[in-house]
């Protein structure tokens, strides 16, 4: 069943621009069209939809394009073909999108009008004008040996428990307990000093699972407790918990890796928010992580180890493709086929590329 509450049915400029009753309207032409791109809206034969991210992009993108046509006609959800012909020619000459944004736009409404003829009997609707996606045929910036290095070292500077006067009396007990342990001293013995030198393990193991993993965010939002072998150093990802696979999944954890998780987890069992929950890792506002929390974490990432973002793309992904790059560079494409849980080797194949650094050394010793 899908949780209709995490996709932007009807977002805040369009709340704006609605009365009460279309809004009414318009929630239920939203949510049917949700619900059908993250149930079967992939391939409908199979009852197979669409990943998180491409759902959630999809509803953001087919919303503007309800608004370009509502400010031409006025308010209706008849949209037609005329109309994503129109705003195609519109978007065509704005210097301002990249080609890039404006062939997702295109996917979008296809997608959009696909729902319309299976469910509602219209015409699918195929753009006249195209825009090549300068990323589909290489991965986005990936990150180099060496700066995975530093945002290992950086996750271990990002966060710390609570601090020792904002918690409860209660709850500063069941920390005193964890320090206690932690520090191998008895509980009565545990200071201030003690709470403030003790950060927290959540954005360590998270991290470190995925510079091991290659975790896409989506993964990182469905991981759970249960996916964590500890004593095999490994993480066991099921048959359709992990995402785009149809498989089991065993993924090998460096011993660093494993002995963060082995420390969240024992860690996790202080915060109230884990107690009704299996979720691996929860957000301050006790939610799953998505690709736009993730993305102020990778951000606060790189400012620690200080990597310039500046002229690239550095993204949640970029953890994943540098998983790609060195594990396909290291033991071949097989192995990165399964460490990346890849159903077809060409997949992996975008991984099968000589890192800079290599292409440096080279170049060094031709002199």
């Amino acid at each position: 069943m899908t949780d209709i509450d995490q996709y932007p049915v009807i977002p805040d400029p369009t709340t704006e621009y609605l009365n009460q009753r279309q809004k009414m309207d318009y929630r239920t032409v939203r949510e049917s069209f949700i619900r059908w791109l993250d149930s079967r809206g992939k391939d409908v034969d199979k009852d197979v939809g669409y990943s998180e991210s491409t759902v959630r992009l999809t509803a953001y993108l087919s919303d503007m394009f309800y608004r370009w046509v509502w400010d031409n006609r006025g308010y209706t959800t008849a949209v037609e073909n005329d109309d994503a012909d129109a705003y195609i020619r519109d978007i065509a000459g704005d210097n301002s999108m990249s080609t890039t944004y404006k062939a997702k736009v295109v996917k979008s409404l296809k997608r959009l009008f696909k729902y319309r003829h299976v469910e509602k009997g219209g015409n699918e609707w195929e753009s006249k004008i195209s825009f090549s996606d300068t990323r589909r045929d290489n991965p986005p910036d990936y990150l180099t040996e060496s700066e995975r290095t530093a945002i290992r070292e950086a996750a271990l500077e990002y966060g710390s428990i609570p601090s020792y006067n904002s918690v409860s009396p209660e709850e500063r007990d069941r920390w005193k307990i964890y320090l206690a342990q932690r520090f191998e001293k008895p509980k009565s013995e545990v200071s201030v000093d003690d709470w403030e030198r003790a950060n927290g393990w959540k954005i360590p193991s998270l991290v470190m699972s995925s510079l091991d993993a290659g975790l896409r965010p989506i993964e990182v939002g469905r991981a759970v407790v249960r996916w964590v072998d500890v004593d095999n150093g490994v993480l066991r990802i099921p048959k359709g918990e992990s995402s785009k696979n149809e498989n089991n999944w065993v993924v090998g954890l460096t011993d660093q890796t494993t002995r963060a998780l082995d420390m969240w987890i024992s860690e996790r069992s202080n915060y109230p928010k884990y107690d009704d929950t299996d979720a691996l890792w929860l957000t301050r506002q006790s939610n799953p992580y998505s690709s736009s929390s993730l993305r102020h974490v990778m951000d606060r990432l790189c400012d620690i180890a200080s990597i310039s973002t500046d002229d690239r793309s550095v993204t949640w992904y970029s953890i994943r493709h540098s998983v790609g790059t060195y594990m396909t560079r290291e033991d071949g494409l097989s192995a990165a086929q399964s460490q990346l849980r890849h159903n077809s080797p060409r997949t992996t194949m975008r991984y099968d590329q000589t890192p800079v650094e290599d292409r440096k050394d080279a170049l060094e010793r031709m002199g």
